[in-house]
């Protein structure tokens, strides 16, 4: 009796373990589809709502600035000089104004039969270059932003399938994105503030007076482009802080009624 009895306990035991098991299987059978395409059905959504759309749109927008600002060579602004033609015929000298980028910059230079043409380009050749013609503290600010944009343009990947993909890394995809974003926004910051700090090299000398030094630009003024450089990296700073606030969105009540509910997509805009 006791070997009976226990022979009994041991297989109902192991029926209850089988119980969670039976319960997936029966799901998928009621639902008149195969195991595979139940679990398609169970994984597969959508999930677009207005915070997560304004992150993505905001993560996009930033990304574009910030390459807008690091190409664009006009970071710094020289004071504007007159250009005294070669050809005598003309009445009227050239007014230019030179300007300096990160890595590169916009000059005057003389043509053969013509007065003076107009030239953007790098000016690096290679990041061996001394410290007076490429300051050591502009090729640090490069490799920052250079590395900040990386990570800013894998968080843009990430926020285009954010409404899809729902974790990367075994981590959930706006604590991950958000993170980066914090991370790109901080090596954005250094550059920032290590660009100021080669202005006393000789190249900034020609352009903007021998009265320069780090911090101080002369008879310069600050671009365009360098302001826009601050504007994307406090929006980056932004992305970061909104990404929680996206992840919250798409946790809340509507969206699980809507799972619940069984629906593929689920737009609450």
């Amino acid at each position: 009796m006791c070997l009976g009895q226990q022979y009994l306990d041991y297989n109902i035991r192991d029926n209850l373990a089988l119980l969670p098991f039976l319960d997936r299987l029966r799901f998928c059978f009621r639902s008149a589809l195969p195991d595979e395409a139940c679990h398609v059905r169970r994984m597969c959504y959508m999930i677009v709502t207005s915070r997560t759309l304004l992150w993505t749109l905001l993560t996009m927008a930033t990304t574009l600035a910030m390459v807008a600002a690091v190409i664009t060579p006009t970071w710094l602004i020289g004071p504007s000089r007159r250009l005294r033609g070669r050809n005598k015929a003309s009445a009227e000298d050239e007014i230019f104004t030179p300007s300096l980028g990160l890595y590169n910059g916009c000059i005057k230079v003389h043509e053969i039969e013509q007065l003076f043409t107009e030239n953007c380009a790098p000016f690096v050749t290679s990041f061996s270059m001394s410290s007076e013609d490429f300051p050591n503290f502009w090729k640090a600010a490069l490799v920052l932003f250079v590395c900040g944009l990386g990570l800013l343009s894998f968080t843009l990947l990430t926020s285009l399938s954010c409404c899809c993909i729902r974790s990367v890394f075994r981590k959930s995809v706006f604590t991950v994105s958000g993170t980066i974003q914090a991370i790109a926004g901080i090596l954005f910051l250094l550059g920032l503030v290590l660009y100021p700090a080669g202005w006393g090299s000789r190249r900034i000398q020609m352009v903007c007076s021998n009265r320069v030094g780090p911090y101080y630009i002369g008879d310069c003024s600050i671009g365009w482009t360098y302001y826009l450089a601050i504007v994307g990296t406090v929006v980056t700073f932004i992305c970061s802080i909104l990404s929680i606030q996206a992840e919250v969105s798409t946790s809340s009540t509507k969206v699980q009624e809507g799972l619940i509910e069984g629906k593929n997509v689920i737009c609450l805009i």
